[in-house]
């Protein structure tokens, strides 16, 4: 018998019991190391321990990346919703609302203005969390408008990759925006700005084969995976078995894939530096205590 709810008056009982977050410790994948959420996201989602690097939504990695936390969002023009009509288990079109729901966002993509270290700089941020940050017709849209708009207000242009590929309840229409990105990143190089890509954790399959394999310099975030296929794809193709760490940041770096390696505490101060250098930008001064 469970003399709580039996004997005790709801009113005293509602005294007596605690409610508690369900996300109020988070447990690390790697180490199993358990971590206080608001500690996390201090940490910008890095487990201070282990330095596993946990997903981080797309407007808090912004606000982390730029002066005080400001960005104007880029609105790009609408585009079909549902161009297809495509229908599994579900509509595409419900499938969208529901995503749209649970994010609070659009589509895969959100696109922003603003200053890093006094530089004005765009951005486009992949949101794995829609939709497994697919790239479709919305997503296409808004990293070509974004980039279009670094052009235009000569400014360097930065983003964060994370993606499954192309967006398969678009059909041909997804593969197409790998071929428009791709036409407006020469349109940055004739305009000889700074194109800089994040590949952050996963990044495959026709986003790879596209715009996030395009960077004047090409960053990864610790541990994040990077590849077209899957490794169990590879390695039933090749018959071979892949060596310990393949598609890993850390491995890419070793063979002349990524430039770098940089912890998400460490990115603003990197980006900044680099946009400087690339742009021929003096660093700002230093005032005096």
């Amino acid at each position: 018998m469970n003399w709580m709810s039996n004997v005790v008056p709801p009113k005293i009982r509602s005294l007596l019991r605690r409610d508690t977050p369900e996300n109020l410790w988070v447990k690390c994948p790697e180490s199993g190391q358990l971590v206080f959420h608001k500690d996390l996201e201090a940490n910008q989602m890095v487990v201070p321990g282990s330095g596993y690097h946990m997903a981080i939504s797309p407007r808090a990695r912004l606000a982390s990346l730029y002066d005080d936390g400001l960005f104007e969002p880029i609105v790009a023009p609408e585009v079909p919703t549902d161009p297809l009509k495509f229908r599994d288990i579900k509509r595409y079109a419900d499938r969208l609302k529901e995503h749209r729901a649970k994010t609070g966002s659009a589509d895969a993509i959100l696109a922003a203005f603003g200053q890093i270290e006094g530089q004005e700089v765009v951005t486009a941020v992949h949101d794995f969390a829609f939709q497994g940050g697919t790239l479709g017709m919305a997503a296409g849209e808004a990293i070509v408008t974004a980039m279009t708009l670094a052009v235009e207000k000569h400014a360097p242009f930065i983003i964060f990759t994370a993606s499954g590929g192309a967006r398969m309840q678009e059909g041909m229409f997804s593969l197409m925006q790998m071929a428009r990105t791709t036409v407006t990143v020469q349109r940055l190089r004739a305009a000889r700005l700074p194109y800089i890509v994040v590949l952050t954790n996963p990044t495959t399959g026709g986003v790879t084969a596209s715009y996030a394999m395009l960077g004047d310099i090409q960053i990864a975030e610790p541990g994040a995976v990077i590849g077209f296929a899957g490794a169990r794809v590879i390695e039933q193709t090749v018959r071979q078995r892949l060596p310990e760490g393949f598609q890993r940041a850390e491995f890419l770096q070793a063979h002349g894939m990524v430039d770098m390696v940089v912890p998400r505490p460490e990115m603003r101060a990197t980006l900044a530096r680099l946009c400087r250098l690339l742009t021929r930008t003096p660093a700002p001064a230093m005032t005096a205590a």
